[in-house]
């Protein structure tokens, strides 16, 4: 168990470096005077819903013994420091090689990212305190409950036999979803489309991707649980996807624009990671490099969503996260192999028949249609009450010296 341990705990360590990753490839992304904000708001998530998740979250997602969320009895975390504590649904085949410590620790990190994804969407014009509230709110009644679903052998989900190794469903298409329903309330940005709106800094962008990348083995790798060849194999499958999307967005982009860009490259990558994200621990071969590669091509295309629809998703969360993340879920369902993962299925393609990618059209429609229409609620809530997007003013001298009184750069 020991070995297990300190690769689960290098894994959310990982994870969490992922956050301060994601904050500069986002934060590359917007205008100079924008930047500060988009950081904060990254940042900010490591605090408020690591503090969530440990009071009442971890308890909801994988406490109690119900099909649709968990209870409280692991509230403030009770009784899940003891020695050999089993947590609800994991015994037997699910039974953890890690103390439930180590795992409540890992899953507050996948837990702290899934809302700072959402951040892309609303870029430039989401008030501070809005945000806070939104995040705080929607940890608890939205992520919490999709991870029960999904990841708690006691969810429905997860009982119907839908696979989600590492979070397509539970962080990117849920957040995805989120994204979208806050793109819908706040409306365009000022300006959007027809005033230019370049990243201010690609080399905080081509930064984020790096450290980004790097995490994802802890996401995907560490979900194994523990360090053994299924792990080896999630981790060559990530590294092998991301490759494979990175390739397949540039040659479209090559194809459609006459240019190869370093914004490509670094959302091509992080398309194949979302995408390779539920399969990672299920399929094996040649399946990562195909899965990357249709990442990276429908993801390119789906950029156009956004202008086709009058859709301001500003960092282009929809087209990546929530568009990457139904892809990877539906292709488990061709891909999956049991000689890969015992505890999986076959897909399709392996003589499975069409039921594991029925279960995962299912999973992937729940979690989209609960979080999109509960986010909606909680924003539509908060835009009625204290407001959800700055003033015209504010958006126009920046959420840098508005929302924070600073400023990124002394020039």
């Amino acid at each position: 168990m020991e070995g297990n341990t300190a690769w689960v705990l290098a894994s959310a360590a990982l994870v969490l470096f992922m956050t301060p990753g994601l904050a500069f490839f986002y934060g590359g992304m917007v205008r100079a005077k924008n930047v500060l904000g988009m950081l904060m708001q990254n940042v900010f998530a490591m605090g408020l819903i690591s503090i969530v998740w440990a009071t009442v979250g971890f308890s909801l997602a994988f406490g109690g013994k119900g099909r649709w969320v968990g209870g409280f009895d692991l509230a403030f975390l009770k009784g899940v420091a003891r020695s050999g504590t089993a947590l609800p649904g994991y015994t037997g085949a699910f039974a953890l090689a890690v103390p439930a410590l180590a795992f409540a620790a890992y899953q507050m990190m996948f837990a702290v990212i899934t809302p700072a994804l959402i951040t892309g969407s609303t870029a430039d014009r989401l008030k501070f305190s809005a945000y806070a509230i939104f995040i705080g709110v929607w940890s608890v009644l939205v992520y919490s409950t999709v991870a029960h679903w999904v990841f708690s052998p006691n969810g429905w989900l997860f009982k119907r036999g839908a696979l989600d190794f590492a979070g397509g469903a539970v962080v990117h298409i849920n957040a995805g979803a989120a994204a979208l329903a806050l793109a819908i309330l706040l409306g365009k940005r000022r300006g959007w489309p027809h005033e230019a709106m370049t990243p201010h800094s690609l080399p905080l962008t081509t930064l984020g991707t790096g450290i980004l990348w790097f995490g994802w083995f802890g996401f995907n790798a560490g979900s194994a649980l523990a360090a053994n060849g299924l792990a080896s194999q999630a981790f060559m499958n990530t590294h092998l996807a991301a490759a494979a999307a990175m390739l397949g967005w540039l040659i479209v982009e090559k194809i459609r624009s006459g240019h190869a860009t370093t914004l490509g490259a670094c959302s091509g990558a992080v398309a194949g990671l979302v995408a390779i994200t539920p399969c990672a621990g299920f399929v094996g071969g040649m399946a990562p490099i195909v899965i990357g590669a249709a990442a990276g091509i429908v993801c390119f295309l789906a950029l156009q969503i956004k202008f086709r629809f009058g859709l301001d998703d500003s960092l282009d969360v929809v087209a990546v996260h929530l568009v990457g993340g139904v892809l990877g879920s539906i292709l488990l369902g061709f891909f999956a192999d049991k000689s890969v993962n015992a505890a999986g299925a076959n897909g399709v393609l392996f003589g499975g028949g069409a039921r594991l990618l029925g279960n995962q059209v299912l999973a992937v429609a729940a979690t989209l249609v609960f979080s999109f229409v509960v986010s909606y609620a909680i924003g539509y809530v908060l835009k009625r009450t204290i407001g959800l997007r700055v003033s015209e003013e504010d958006e126009l001298v920046g959420l840098d010296q508005t929302q924070h009184a600073e400023s990124a750069y002394a020039l």
